[in-house]
């Protein structure tokens, strides 16, 4: 419609059509290290199309007759990682409920989230009087296919829970009960019957499979046959979502490309990489990992560079909501990857929203709410020369 609407337009004006070049009437593709979505590079045309499955599913709105909850957070997954990027303070999540390692007391009042929202004729759920809780703000969600195949091996070798090095940090990891609907992978390392967690802000979910039916149960109020029960009268339910939509969003998750770097080749870019590891940023925010071994191919035995460490770490008492998940204490959060920082302000509405809850609106506000563990850095990074400052804060805004 739009090249016949140019050259409709040239007629008329008796120009000639060989001035509307298809360049010009194209539009310009974004480039790839300018957006999140997309699929990895390497997948088979079958996996292409599960994965365009996934992300319809994920785009799916959903309402009270396709199964929308009566009390819900979300009508669809997007709406909370738009452009699969960072959520915005208005879909921002409540979870509540538990304030040490003995678990969730509220679980009969609602818990472990609340649903802020609800469908005509429904009421939307109020925090108990009393109830701990935490806000959280949506994660990106583009590369978490590599952070799935981390090793267990690999994130405990990185564990330090009692700072034997003497470096001041000492990460350690969230030892979580699985759901009995899911299966733990061949050869998991256990501790007394739990296991190591790694997606969430405190690392309290298995694996991208419990994530996915957790989001649309809790999220959106949808049940299914890994989570029959229904959040708003409690009663299991007959699944609102099929098996195969489920493994398709989970396989989605799965393939979204990493984040790409811009302006790498950049002097100030380059010189900030070197300030980032000089104040000790990448003690938590690793600038490399490595995949094991996956059954999609293309995650296999891969590094990459994704700023974590996927550990929970002491961040202070500022960030401290005396609010906590599985083994994790409430100060402790789990290192959020830094790539695709600089992207953030794509998906919330042009404006930095960082930290666990949205609190730090610029990058340097993120740096500056850093405690406990991350307290040296922050100190390190006051002491910098303004231009030095401006070079670290390129080089994570080229992330």
């Amino acid at each position: 419609m739009i090249k016949l609407h140019y050259l409709y337009a040239a007629a008329i004006l008796g120009v000639t059509a060989t001035m509307f070049s298809c360049e010009k009437l194209t539009p310009q593709a974004t480039a790839d290290n300018e957006i999140l979505d997309g699929p990895m590079d390497g997948l088979s045309g079958m996996q292409l199309n599960q994965f365009f499955k996934g992300d319809a599913a994920f785009s799916e709105t959903f309402t009270a007759t396709t199964g929308l909850g009566s009390v819900f957070v979300a009508s669809s997954c997007i709406s909370c990682h738009a452009g699969d990027g960072k959520g915005h303070p208005t879909t921002t999540l409540t979870r509540f409920g538990q304030t040490d390692s003995t678990g969730n007391h509220y679980l009969h009042q609602g818990g472990p989230q609340l649903q802020n929202r609800a469908l005509p004729g429904f009421t939307p759920e109020v925090l108990p009087a009393g109830a701990s809780f935490s806000k959280f703000t949506a994660p990106a969600v583009t590369g978490l296919g590599l952070l799935a195949t981390v090793s267990e091996a690999d994130l405990l070798a990185m564990t330090d829970p009692n700072d034997i090095d003497g470096d001041g940090i000492s990460g350690t990891v969230n030892w979580i009960d699985l759901p009995l609907t899911i299966a733990a992978n061949q050869n998991a390392i256990t501790q007394n019957g739990k296991y190591i967690g790694r997606f969430g802000k405190k690392a309290s979910t298995y694996n991208l499979l419990q994530q996915t039916i957790t989001a649309y149960n809790q999220d959106m109020g949808i049940t299914s046959t890994f989570d029959a029960k229904d959040v708003f009268s409690g009663h299991d339910l007959d699944p609102e979502v099929s098996n195969q939509t489920i493994h398709d969003v989970v396989f989605y998750l799965h393939t979204l490309k990493a984040p790409i770097q811009r302006n790498q080749n950049d002097a100030e870019v380059i010189a900030g990489k070197k300030l980032f590891i000089q104040i000790k940023c990448a003690s938590c925010h690793k600038t490399e990992l490595k995949s094991g071994y996956s059954p999609i191919e293309v995650l296999s035995n891969k590094s990459f560079y994704p700023y974590t460490d996927l550990l929970l770490h002491d961040m202070g008492h500022t960030l401290d909501d005396a609010y906590t998940e599985g083994s994790a204490h409430s100060y402790e959060w789990r290192t959020p990857a830094l790539w695709g920082l600089g992207l953030s302000p794509d998906a919330q509405g042009g404006n930095y929203f960082l930290m666990h809850d949205g609190r730090a609106n610029s990058i340097e506000a993120a740096i500056l709410l850093h405690g406990g563990e991350g307290a040296s850095s922050k100190s390190l990074y006051q002491n910098l020369s303004a231009n030095e400052k401006a070079a670290l804060i390129k080089f994570l805004e080229s992330l």
